[in-house]
């Protein structure tokens, strides 16, 4: 498949009068959309010096000017830059600064956010102001665009540090829209539903750019919304929705209804749903869940299959191999024992390696630091663990950030996690490291009942009964907490539960069982 550019996506459907883009009560034509992306350009051209990067910085929601001016951007030359409305004080203005932003504009409900604040420079305008949102129309003179031409900085989610400016090509936002839109069978007869928010990468690579490419309509949430889902997807008659993390989690978590699977719903696709959810979202409601592996630096990806066993990522493509972090080695198959416990993890879990190259992997934005460690020896390694069994499936098994020593042998957290959410009355749990006090780690786990209680005693009796958990696996410490410390794209913030401690309602292990602990 040929690689295309956004621009030529977009001027593919300059003269397509069909709807091509909805939010709330509001409707573009493809056509006009095109048109107005190309004012907005015109308006780019005349603002920005071009004698320096034209980067223009986005704070907003999921709202119609944030793809028109993504368009805008396309069409001329220019680089958009999502900032996350999430992000406060100086890490905000170190993200505007970073990406070397000329000009912020900002929906008006978050403009106070940048009050005060060092910007490096870059001035700032409202969206809804009359000299950037007057419905101009023109028609599209667009600037020569090449596939592995700068489009848009998207940071990463920051659940380790400091979020990374990765640098998003035309083609590496184009090529994944088109490849999407040809595998589904996509056409303009189809509405693209975003709700994950478009200063991400699913937003834009799972979602808009697949209706892009298909001509089918793009039906922009605000924010996401559980309750707000199924409504949507039939106010807007949804074929296609993406999604990222917890999402289908929520949606399922909404009470059941007996009409859920009328509905026009058919493919919903994204990434790192439990697996669980995954075959129970298709049935509620009557579509299929594709899930697959990836992340916003885009050096590797592979989806699930029919085949799959559950709780795997699925086979790899060529090309991708399994790496020993202590000899660079390719790790062995995993071997398990009789209850399913996994016997040689020292082994056989390594981090994701693309050793074909950088993949869709365009660097970093001003990070050579960064791009060293992703690209070494002409390799792109994920920070990512997982091991594979006899069949060559893959399975996740945590970042090599999460990695737990314990009285000697190396943990993955994911698989700890798989285990604890099988309890019926835990919705959401995580699994990290806390200081042993003579050496290593001790493995502490943070759990959100379901139902807001949740019995010690019956918990330490579940976790007995685990046959595949092994016994340096079961969490030293348990927490209990209303909700887990997410990012904006939904993964959790694990650097702040470590930092917390003991801290809050905390059970420790005694025997097969917890008792809590007192609080001082």
């Amino acid at each position: 498949m040929s690689v295309p550019t956004v621009t030529e996506l977009l001027l593919a459907r300059a003269g397509d009068e069909h709807p091509g883009l909805r939010f709330e009560d509001e409707t573009y034509t493809w056509a006009r959309h095109v048109r107005m992306s190309a004012g907005l350009a015109t308006g780019l051209r005349a603002k920005l010096r071009w004698d320096i990067p034209p980067h223009v910085g986005i704070l907003a929601d999921n709202v119609p000017a944030f793809s028109l001016l993504l368009g805008g951007c396309a069409l001329s030359g220019a680089v958009l830059v999502g900032l996350n409305p999430t992000r406060r004080g100086e890490a905000l203005a170190r993200d505007v600064r970073l990406a070397d932003c000329q000009l912020v504009l900002t929906e008006r409900r978050y403009q106070p956010l940048l009050d005060g604040l060092d910007l490096g420079g870059a001035e700032v305008g409202a969206l809804e102001a009359p000299e950037w949102w007057a419905p101009r129309e023109v028609p599209p003179e667009p600037v020569a665009a090449a596939p592995g031409d700068l489009l848009m900085l998207i940071f990463t989610s920051g659940t380790s540090g400091d979020p990374k400016a990765v640098r998003c090509t035309h083609g590496k936002i184009a090529f994944p829209g088109r490849m999407l839109a040809e595998r589904f069978g996509l056409s303009t007869s189809d509405t693209a539903y975003v709700a994950m928010p478009m200063f991400h990468s699913n937003a834009i690579m799972a979602g808009w750019a697949v209706g892009l490419a298909a001509g089918a309509t793009i039906a922009l949430r605000r924010r996401f919304s559980a309750s707000g889902f199924l409504p949507d997807v039939c106010r807007f008659g949804a074929t296609y929705a993406s999604y990222v993390g917890k999402p289908l989690s929520y949606v399922l978590a909404t009470p059941p209804r007996p009409d859920d699977a009328d509905n026009p719903l058919r493919i919903v696709y994204g990434n790192e749903g439990a697996s669980a959810d995954l075959a129970a979202f298709g049935d509620r409601f009557g579509c299929a869940v594709v899930d697959a592996f990836g992340s916003t630096e885009g050096g590797i990806g592979f989806a699930r299959t029919p085949e799959t066993p559950a709780g795997s990522l699925g086979k790899p493509a060529e090309g991708l191999a399994i790496l020993h972090p202590g000899t660079g080695r390719p790790c062995p198959p995993a071997e398990f024992d009789a209850d399913g416990r996994l016997t040689n993890a020292d082994e056989a879990v390594g981090e994701m390696v693309n050793i074909g190259g950088a993949g869709w992997f365009a660097g970093y934005y001003r990070d050579p630091d960064a791009d060293a460690e992703r690209l070494r020896d002409g390799r792109y390694h994920t920070g990512d663990l997982a091991y594979a069994d006899a069949g060559g499936f893959w399975y996740f098994a945590g970042r090599l950030g999460d990695w737990l020593r314990v009285d000697g042998e190396n943990l993955g957290t994911a698989p700890i996690e798989r285990i604890l959410v099988r309890h019926p009355g835990i919705a959401d749990a995580a699994v990290y490291a806390v200081p042993d006090p003579v050496t290593g780690d001790q493995v502490m786990a943070a759990v959100v009942p379901s139902n807001g209680t949740l019995d010690p005693a019956e918990f330490g009796r579940f976790l007995a009964a685990q046959s595949d958990l092994g016994p340096k696996q079961v969490p030293r410490y348990v927490r209990v907490v209303d909700e887990l410390p997410k990012t904006s794209t939904f993964k959790v913030v694990k650097r702040q539960l470590a930092a917390e401690g003991l801290a809050g309602m905390v059970w420790e292990l005694e025997g097969n069982g917890y008792t809590a602990l007192a609080q001082p």
